[in-house]
C-alpha cells in the first residue's frame, strides 16, 4: 500500500509533463496552430541552414546571426542523430527529450531530507507558459547542462565545473551558475573544461569565435527593459526605426546607442554587486548555489540589451532546481518568474504584431513582464544578501550570549 501511495505523485508530475508536451509537440509541428507569427521558422530554416555550413567544417562567417559560442554546433547538427526524421521534426523530438532528462534531474533531487517535489512541478508547469517557443530553439539543451551542474555542486564539484565551463562554451551564461559554489575545485575544474572545448573548436573549425563580433553590434532589442525608452519616445516624435538587425528585431536610431551602453552599465554594475555579495557571503547552505545562481541570471537578463522569450526558459529552468530546496529563499521571485512566462507568451507571439508598432497595448505587456521581471531580481538580490551575508554583520553587533552556533539542518553553518 505505501508503495503504490508512494509511486502516485510520480505518476501524476509524469502525466501532467505528458499532457503539456504532448500540446507544445502539436504546435511546434503545426498540427495545432499557435497565435501570432510563426516561431519554428528559427529551426526549419535558419538552425538547418546553420547545420549545412556546419558539416562543411566551419561556422557560418559569412551570417552576422551567427552570434553563438562554438558549441552551440552541437545543438545545431544534433538532428543527425535522428536521420529517418527531417530536420525540425528530430530538433523539436530532441528538445522535448532533454525537456524529460530534465524533469528527471529535477525530481531526482527533489527526493530526500530537506528536498522537495516542487522543483519538478516548477519546471513541468513553467516551461509550457512560453508555448511552443520553448522547442524551437536550442535554450532547453543549454537549460539542461546549467541545471545538471547545479544539482551536481553538492557531491561533485568537479563535474559540476566542468558542466558549466562547457555550456559556457554553448551560450556563455552557465558560467553563471559558478558564482555561489564553495571552494576552488568547480572553478578550476570549469576553465579546464571550457580551454579544452574552445581549443578543440579553435584548431578544428575556422571562425569558431567570430560571434564575438556580431554580438558587439547589436542594438537593443523591442522586448528589453531599456526598449520601454524608445516605445514611448516613438509617441512623441522620436524618428527612429524598428528592423530586423543581427538576427532580432531592435530600435535603431537617435540616443540607441546610448541606451545600450546605459544596459551594459547596470550589467557590470550588478555583476559588481555579485562579487561583492560573494566576498561578503558567511553562510553557504545546501540551497546557496541554486539560489545565487538564479540571482546572477535574472541580473543578467533584467539588464541585458536582450530580453528573448527563450531566455525565461533558463530562469524557469533555475528557479526549479531553487524549488528541489525546501531551505531556498526564492519561492516568490520563482513565482513572478512563472507570472512574466505567461505574460511573455502574449507578447510573444501572441501579440508581437502590437510590441513592433509600439501599440499601448504591447507597451503594457513590455511593462507588466518587464517589471515583473526587475521585481523579481530585487527579491531574490535581497533575500540571497539577508541569507547568507546580513547574517555576519548582525553577528557582529549582536551580544556574544545571544550568538547562535548551531548550524542549519540541512547544510554547515559556515563557508570558508
Amino acid at each position: 500500500m505505501e508503495t503504490t501511495d508512494a509511486r502516485r505523485p510520480a505518476a501524476r508530475l509524469l502525466t501532467a509533463w505528458g499532457a503539456t508536451r504532448l500540446v507544445l509537440l502539436l504546435f511546434a509541428l503545426k498540427i495545432l496552430v499557435f497565435p501570432g507569427p510563426d516561431v519554428t521558422s528559427d529551426v526549419s530554416v535558419i538552425y538547418r541552414d546553420w547545420a549545412d555550413v556546419l558539416r562543411a567544417g566551419t561556422f557560418p562567417l559569412n551570417d552576422v546571426t551567427w552570434q553563438y559560442p562554438p558549441a552551440a554546433a552541437l545543438a545545431m547538427l544534433s538532428p543527425g542523430l535522428l536521420p529517418f526524421l527531417e530536420y525540425a521534426t528530430a530538433f523539436f523530438v530532441l528538445a522535448c527529450v532533454t525537456d524529460l532528462l530534465v524533469l528527471a534531474l529535477l525530481r531526482h533531487a527533489g527526493r530526500g531530507p530537506g528536498r522537495s517535489p516542487r522543483g519538478a512541478w516548477v519546471w513541468v508547469a513553467g516551461v509550457p507558459l512560453l508555448g511552443p517557443t520553448v522547442y524551437a530553439r536550442y535554450d532547453v539543451m543549454v537549460t539542461a547542462v546549467a541545471v545538471a551542474a547545479l544539482l551536481a555542486a553538492g557531491r561533485h564539484p568537479r563535474l559540476a565545473g566542468a558542466l558549466a565551463g562547457f555550456g559556457a562554451l554553448l551560450k556563455v551564461w552557465p558560467a553563471l551558475v559558478l558564482v555561489g559554489m564553495r571552494g576552488r575545485r568547480p572553478f578550476a575544474a570549469a576553465a579546464v573544461a571550457g580551454a579544452l572545448s574552445a581549443a578543440l573548436f579553435a584548431v578544428t573549425m575556422p571562425g569558431a569565435f567570430a560571434f564575438l563580433t556580431f554580438q558587439r553590434e547589436r542594438g537593443t532589442e523591442v522586448e528589453s527593459l531599456g526598449a520601454l525608452v524608445f516605445h514611448v519616445a516613438r509617441h512623441f516624435g522620436w524618428d527612429g526605426e524598428v528592423l530586423l538587425h543581427y538576427g532580432s528585431v531592435e530600435f535603431l536610431g537617435p540616443y540607441v546607442g546610448a541606451v545600450s551602453t546605459a544596459a551594459l552599465a547596470l550589467t557590470a554594475l550588478s555583476f559588481g554587486w555579485l562579487l561583492l555579495w560573494r566576498l561578503a557571503a558567511s553562510r553557504f547552505a545546501a540551497h546557496t548555489a541554486a539560489d545565487a545562481a538564479f540571482v546572477a541570471v535574472l541580473v543578467f537578463t533584467v539588464t541585458s540589451r536582450v530580453i528573448s522569450p527563450q531566455y525565461m526558459v533558463w530562469l524557469i529552468g533555475l528557479a526549479a532546481v531553487c524549488g528541489c530546496f525546501r531551505a531556498s529563499r526564492m519561492r516568490v521571485p520563482a513565482a513572478l518568474v512563472l507570472a512574466a512566462s505567461l505574460v511573455t507568451v502574449l507578447e510573444f507571439p501572441v501579440l508581437f504584431g502590437y510590441v513592433v508598432a509600439s501599440d499601448p497595448l504591447g507597451i503594457a505587456l513590455l511593462v507588466v513582464r518587464n517589471g515583473l521581471l526587475v521585481a523579481a531580481a530585487v527579491l531574490a538580490a535581497r533575500a540571497l544578501w539577508r541569507d547568507t551575508a546580513a547574517r555576519r554583520a548582525r553577528e557582529r553587533t549582536a551580544p556574544a550570549g545571544r550568538l547562535s552556533r548551531t548550524p542549519t539542518a540541512d547544510t554547515p553553518a559556515t563557508a570558508p
